[in-house]
């Protein structure tokens, strides 16, 4: 039984849909135009991944930050702020390739991401009150728009890698749009979600233990780490992975990345149903399963068609671990904003230590032999999706 109206909870999931969406659109729009970045800044494998560490260090800071933020303010600031982070950045990037200083974009994509991953937790709280507000699955739904987001984006970023369009215009252009549609949705969101309720102080103080010491929360945490390293690789890095390590040029190597931000895109909007019908944890082992394959046949077979099915098949693998594996952070325990949190925190980390990571492995060994490194921590996760089953 909704304990809001029905059209209240619509018009709070058309606006977070929309706020998922935004950053996808914005990321995408980057990726694909990341041989041409690199190609202005004249950056080495190794350098790239230095300007990548701008991405993880901000998303750092903004995800570890947001835990105390989220207690004290709610999601909605968090939310708010986050957009802005996501749309300053782009002009941020452009100038800093227009102008050669691997600093400037890296400082525009850690304000991209202090942006994102500011505001990650508060969406996945909000995703997460959805759900236990109407009874019904909306993370895998939610997270399917940011892949659809990442969808347009490598599209559009496609037609303005083989037209030869700036970049410059085309990452100013995405952040005006995006304006719009941060500001039409931010305001259809409550205002307490996620706030802790002040303590009265002549109240006895009863401090629950920690979420942390749950040791199935913790092998959650892990499946959402590894499911946010496969789909972080893809993001960081296909595209030149494909230009560099099986010899595409730009704009194939931008649709092979639009052929994997599709695949998600399927696997979540499709991934309700299929996680009602089978459950969490079959649904997790066989997506990680096909992220493996996926990423072991891409790091090992040099043939277009292969790679071609092996970016579906981990593409699809990839999708509906972070979102599901949230949901079941969510319905692990009381406290679901705390596990919620955890757990989003412990995805972050392979934004982290995954960039710079197989940058520095790709620049001794290759980018696909790198591929090897994330392929068996989704491994791992496929021994730790038992941990999702409900408690009885």
């Amino acid at each position: 039984m909704p304990l809001v109206s029905e059209s209240s909870l619509t018009r709070r999931r058309w606006a977070l849909c929309t706020l998922f969406l935004v950053p996808g659109v914005a990321l995408a729009s980057w990726v694909t135009r990341t041989p041409a970045i690199r190609d202005l800044l004249g950056a080495s494998t190794a350098e790239m991944g230095l300007v990548l560490f701008g991405l993880s260090i901000g998303s750092m800071v903004g995800i570890l930050s947001s835990g105390p933020l989220l207690s004290r303010w709610g999601a909605r600031p968090l939310i708010a702020i986050g957009m802005v982070g996501i749309i300053a950045s782009m002009p941020m990037i452009a100038f800093g390739a227009a102008l050669q200083v691997n600093v400037a974009v890296a400082f525009g994509l850690a304000l991209f991401g202090l942006g994102m991953g500011g505001s990650e937790v508060a969406l996945n709280v909000e995703g997460a009150d959805v759900e236990l507000q109407s009874g019904r699955t909306f993370l895998p739904l939610l997270h399917g728009c940011f892949s659809l987001g990442t969808f347009i984006g490598a599209v559009l970023g496609i037609v303005a890698t083989a037209v030869g369009f700036s970049v410059v215009v085309h990452l100013i252009a995405v952040g005006v749009l995006a304006v719009g549609a941060a500001l039409a949705s931010v305001r259809h969101l409550p205002a307490q979600t996620g706030r802790r309720p002040a303590a009265d102080s002549d109240a006895p103080v009863d401090r629950p233990a920690p979420v942390w010491r749950d040791t199935r929360l913790l092998c959650i945490g892990f499946i959402v780490l590894a499911m946010a390293l496969a789909e972080g690789t893809a993001t960081d890095w296909l595209p030149l992975i494909m230009v560099d390590g099986h010899g595409l040029d730009a704009a194939l190597g931008s649709a092979v990345f639009a052929v994997f931000a599709a695949s998600m895109t399927i696997g979540r909007f499709c991934g309700g149903p299929i996680v009602r019908r089978f459950g969490r944890a079959p649904v997790l082992a066989v997506s990680a399963a096909s992220a493996v394959a996926g990423l072991l046949l891409v790091s090992l077979v040099d043939h277009q068609v292969v790679v071609g099915a092996a970016v579906v098949l981990w593409g699809l693998g990839a999708s509906l671990g972070f979102p599901v594996a949230i949901s079941a952070a969510g319905a692990s325990g009381d406290r679901p904003t705390a596990r919620v949190a955890l757990v989003t925190v412990m995805g972050y980390l392979a934004f982290l230590v995954g960039p710079p990571a197989l940058g520095f492995i790709g620049e001794h060994v290759g980018l696909r032999t790198a591929l090897l490194a994330p392929m068996v921590v989704v491994l791992v996760a496929i021994f730790m999706a038992p941990a999702t089953r409900l408690r009885r």
